[in-house]
């Protein structure tokens, strides 16, 4: 699921398909289904199923990135999913950008009530946005990846910025958790032109004297978030 059921009042908080939010989600489907229901954040399925058979198999702490329509993260630690005391544990798309630029602020506004979350800056409608409000031309990201491989120089010059700003909140990740690996999930996982460039983007900012963690596209693509979730009833 999206979000994730609060510890306070049962019901869903944080989801990005909004009309859960409020709600009593795990209650609801429980009745329905007349069985027990276990949930979890889906970042946090992906990077269990990555932890457990896929791109993270035998690492201890993976952390997974969701780039598509929205931005997540989850984290596993030893193929166990961390939630954290309140659930929010991997809630990176709704981090700042970090280190913006004077044209960076305060940025795009979020579904959340702020500006300029990652959420606005790294989601693939992000990408398409960004591209629009430089050049005035109105496409998804799927066209400017298609552009960007016809040699088109504005479209290089969006994923050029999309890239400066992804490495930059990678690297934010990295300085707070120092995972085995990084395994990036959602569509834009599949763009080989982003994960070819994201090492030499997320190096200049990493608090170290070297950045050589791996970051690998999820083993198990868009199925892996519900593998992870079968882990919730007979994890590792």
């Amino acid at each position: 699921m999206p979000g994730a059921i609060s510890p306070r009042t049962g019901l869903v908080k944080n989801a990005n398909s909004v009309w859960l939010n409020g709600r009593p989600f795990a209650q609801d489907l429980e009745r329905g289904l007349a069985r027990p229901v276990r949930l979890e954040n889906d970042a946090n399925c992906l990077a269990v199923s990555e932890a457990v058979d896929g791109a993270g198999a035998g690492l201890p702490v993976v952390w997974a990135i969701i780039l598509g329509t929205g931005v997540g993260s989850g984290m596993a630690l030893r193929g166990r999913a961390l939630s954290g005391r309140d659930r929010i544990a991997g809630e990176w798309g709704h981090n700042p950008l970090p280190s913006p630029r004077d044209d960076e602020r305060p940025g795009p506004a979020c579904y959340c009530g702020r500006h300029g979350c990652l959420e606005t800056w790294v989601s693939g409608p992000a990408l398409a946005a960004d591209h629009a409000r430089r050049t005035g031309t109105a496409t998804r990201g799927e066209g400017v990846i298609a552009a960007l491989r016809a040699g088109d120089a504005e479209a290089r010059a969006t994923v050029d910025r999309y890239l400066d700003r992804l490495g930059r909140g990678i690297a934010h990740g990295v300085n707070l958790i120092d995972p085995d690996v990084i395994v990036i999930g959602g569509g834009l996982s599949r763009v080989p032109e982003i994960l070819a460039g994201l090492p030499e983007r997320v190096a200049p900012h990493v608090f170290s004297d070297a950045f050589d963690t791996p970051i690998r596209p999820s083993r198990h693509g868009d199925a892996s978030g519900v593998r992870g979730a079968a882990w919730l009833w007979n994890g590792p």
